[in-house]
This record gives structure tokens, C-alpha cells and sequence, in this order.
């Protein structure tokens, strides 16, 4: 007869242990939660199963280095883990939002000569783009970094990098109205 496992004991078995079937009990059990909290704060289903999967592995690292104090606490640890997180998101959109806002203009090149530019389209169309692909464009035209860092910031390939700036790029062009 399986007994299931307290918040308390997979705690315990995370950190002391490392046991897998602990790590993958604890996705099972939270990460609907975690989703759940991302739909209803960021309602984007995209950034929702990033917010959890973000929310997930911070914890997991938390556990496995014993940070976390109160193991019976688990549930609240990683839902203000959750809360924390979207509230930088928030406050990393609109610092972005307000950049792009204040200095929008100034990226664009003083030739009169090419096709005139709706800022306020190309702003609504930027802020359409889901969370990654939006840092994607803004750390690689806005900040000027190359592919290798702006996958080492994410945490995910150089390739993967390519694959979203290009899919972003394209989405950009179909939002503006601008043939391929």
C-alpha cells in the first residue's frame, strides 16, 4: 500500500536524498497550482507554464541545497516564490515598456529615405509578443546582445535563440503589415 508523502517528507527526501520519485512528486503535486496562479495573474497560458516551470526549479535548487527552513511550509514557500516571480515580471515589462516608450525612437535610423514607421503600432505589437520572444527581441535590438548571452540569461540554447528572434521577427512583420 503506497502512503502518500507530506510536504514535509518530500522536502526531506529532496534535499537529504536527492530522490527522483520525490522531485517528480513534487511536480506532479504543484505544478498545476503553479499554472494555475500564472493563468489568473499573467493570463497568458505560455507565460503561465513558464511562470511554473520557473517557480519549480527555483525550488528544487531551494531543496536540494537545504535552504528551505520550514519543510512543512512547502505549499506557501512556493506559492510566494510564484508571487515574487510574477511581480518581476511585471515590473521587468513595464521598465521595458517605458524604455521602449522613452527611447523607441531613437533605434530607429535618422534616414528619411525608408518606409515610415507607426511607433505606436510596432509598441502594441511588441507588447503582443509572448514573454520570451519579447526579451528575445529586446536584449538582441535594444541591448545589443549576442545570441550566446541571451541564451546563457534564459537558459536555453543558442539555437533555441535563433529559432525565437526568427518566429518573433515574422510575428512583428505580420503584426506591422509588412510583407516577408
Amino acid at each position: 500500500m503506497d502512503v502518500e508523502l507530506t510536504d514535509a517528507d518530500l522536502v526531506r527526501q529532496i534535499g537529504a536524498e536527492r530522490d527522483s520519485n520525490a522531485e517528480a512528486e513534487l511536480f506532479r503535486r504543484m505544478a498545476p497550482r503553479l499554472r494555475l496562479y500564472g493563468l489568473r495573474h499573467l493570463r497568458d497560458p505560455h507565460a503561465a507554464e513558464d511562470l511554473a516551470q520557473q517557480v519549480l526549479i527555483t525550488t528544487l535548487e531551494a531543496l536540494r541545497a537545504g535552504r528551505l527552513r520550514e519543510p512543512e511550509k512547502l505549499a506557501s514557500f512556493m506559492l510566494g516564490t510564484c508571487r515574487m516571480t510574477v511581480l518581476e515580471l511585471r515590473r521587468g515589462a513595464h521598465r521595458r515598456e517605458r524604455l521602449l516608450a522613452q527611447f523607441g525612437a531613437d533605434l530607429l535610423p535618422a534616414s528619411s529615405s525608408g518606409p515610415r514607421v507607426d511607433h505606436d503600432q510596432l509598441l502594441r505589437c511588441v507588447r503582443n509578443l509572448k514573454e520570451r520572444e519579447r526579451t528575445v527581441v529586446v536584449m538582441t535590438f535594444y541591448d545589443e546582445q549576442a545570441g550566446a548571452e541571451v541564451a546563457r540569461f534564459l537558459g536555453i540554447s543558442e539555437a533555441n535563440v535563433r529559432v525565437i528572434r526568427h518566429r518573433a521577427i515574422r510575428e512583428l512583420r505580420a503584426c506591422m503589415g509588412v510583407a516577408a
